[in-house]
């Protein structure tokens, strides 16, 4: 193969050594390095790279429900708290006041009615139909800072960016009945052809998003649109586990190879703690943990307070009184939120077990192939494949099990073409988190469609691929110049992903 030689210098630049990870003793730590070290021989898999989630692999039928089922490793009783957390993440909220006791609290602004609206079967979501459903995407509203203060506060992370003055964080395009939705999420699309080597034209679409029928007033002439569909939810508990020494080592070992990709690890603030941990989910990593995230999506898409996110009135800003003037769904007897404690536990409680499903033919020599084209490309740089979970995990289920997310979890500059013009956190607005690619090749089989990247633009692989820029920009033309058969032998991987 043309591009073995190129495969042999990137793993010769590998070797960086991860630093001594507090949860493992020497003879652990010496495991763990062992057999997360990049593949190097491509004539059969590595031991056990089809259990993509170790031991917690759902090793069952790959249908369409193949994203929501719980990790293998759960206990007994924790299988029964992943039942009652499937049930709330399926629950269909409602206004208040309502006679349908603890589920009102809906909004008053939403963008769905319940998780399971954008996560259809735990998969990603999509960009507007042809009907105008915009469910399962929605516009993030931000503005840059206008004050030295607003600045200092982007600096100590104190805030990730700034709301729009009138609309808040988000587009809000469903509202409760006797109030008008903030507006409707309308875009249009241009074509870019890319000839590839062979003479293969591939059509990329552009996207270009608007807001049309704003309800309460212009959005501020600074403020930015960023489109983004739901991401799957497999996994979402073991990439927690991920030591953060794993995810900086990433970083260090990039900068060290000194090939143009730099990636850089996201640091926010726990939302309950105000403690600063490495980011981990969403498009630019704003979220340390998968509560914050659960939270986050309770108050931003559905409007349903919860401890870590008391917004009775979710997204609604001071300019929108016709929202403020709403009722709530606090319940005192239940508490002075929402959505109380055992309801933010068991929906986080979800979200953390659901598990990656087992990977398809690995054997088989085309998917072989793809693989050693996937390192020799460049692609394994930033979808790290391989972790070892830590051992002091506070769930034993997701504790010392070697996973394959294929991400490291980093914010990358991805270039012009996918950039969204808006500042969150440490990410600028061409830097995007190395999304996981575990499960991506059920993506039909769950959603029944393609939807890749973070608006959804991509219907195909190739489409993802050939939008990558930035630092991302030897990889995509490593691509761009294979031979059809070597494409086809990439996308077969990826397929048994």
């Amino acid at each position: 193969m043309s591009t073995i030689s190129i495969l042999f210098g990137l793993l010769a630049s590998t070797a960086f050594a991860t630093e001594l990870r507090p949860d493992l003793i020497p003879q652990d730590q010496a495991r763990v390095s062992a057999v997360t070290k990049p593949a190097t021989d491509f004539s059969k898999p590595e031991p056990f790279e089809a259990m993509t989630a170790g031991a917690a692999t759902f090793s069952g039928k790959a249908d369409g429900k193949a994203f929501t089922h719980p990790l293998s490793t759960l206990s007994f009783e924790q299988q029964q708290s992943f039942v009652l957390g499937e049930a709330l993440f399926q629950k269909l909220w409602v206004s208040a006041p309502s006679s349908t006791q603890a589920s009102d609290g809906l909004g008053p602004f939403y963008n769905a009615r319940s998780c399971e609206s954008c996560h259809i079967r735990g998969g990603r979501g999509h960009p507007p139909k042809d009907n105008g459903d915009a469910t399962s995407m929605f516009l993030r509203l931000a503005r840059p800072a206008h004050t030295d203060a607003e600045k200092a506060d982007i600096a100590a992370l104190k805030k990730l960016n700034f709301p729009d003055d009138t609309y808040g964080l988000q587009l809000q395009d469903h509202a409760v009945p006797g109030l008008s939705a903030e507006g409707r999420v309308a875009f249009s699309e241009t074509m870019e052809p890319v000839t590839l080597n062979g003479g293969e034209v591939v059509e990329l679409r552009r996207p270009h998003y608007r807001v049309d029928n704003l309800a309460y007033g212009p959005l501020g002439a600074d403020t930015t649109l960023s489109p983004r569909i739901a991401n799957p939810m497999i996994g979402m508990g073991l990439i927690e586990a991920i030591a953060d020494q794993d995810i900086e080592a990433n970083a260090e070992q990039q900068k060290q190879d000194g090939k143009g990709i730099a990636g850089t690890v996201a640091k926010v603030r726990d939302h309950l703690s105000g403690e600063i941990k490495i980011g981990r989910f969403g498009w630019k990593a704003q979220n340390a943990t998968v509560r914050d995230q659960s939270s986050s999506a309770l108050a931003g898409d559905i409007g349903i307070s919860s401890p870590d996110e008391p917004r009775h009135w979710g997204d609604c800003t001071a300019k929108e009184t016709a929202c403020l003037a709403m009722p709530n769904g606090v319940q005192k007897r239940l508490g002075p939120v929402e959505a109380p404690p055992p309801v933010l536990d068991l929906v986080t409680f979800y979200s953390e077990t659901l598990a990656p499903p087992k990977r398809r033919n690995v054997g088989t020599p085309e998917v072989l192939a793809g693989k050693a084209l996937f390192y020799a490309s460049g692609c394994a740089s930033c979808h790290t494949p391989k972790y070892v979970t830590r051992r002091d995990t506070a769930n034993p289920a997701l504790a010392f099990q070697l996973i394959w997310p294929y991400s490291d979890f980093l914010l990358h500059d991805m270039g012009e073409g996918l950039s969204d013009g808006q500042l969150v956190g440490l990410a600028n607005g061409q830097q995007w988190r190395t999304p996981p690619l575990w499960g991506l090749g059920l993506t039909t089989t769950v959603n029944g469609a393609r939807a890749y990247l973070h608006d959804g633009r991509a219907k195909t692989l190739t489409e993802a691929i050939l939008w990558h820029g930035g630092e991302a920009e030897t990889a995509k033309k490593a691509f761009a110049s294979m031979v059809p058969d070597d494409r086809k032998a990439l996308m077969t991987f990826l397929e048994s992903l």
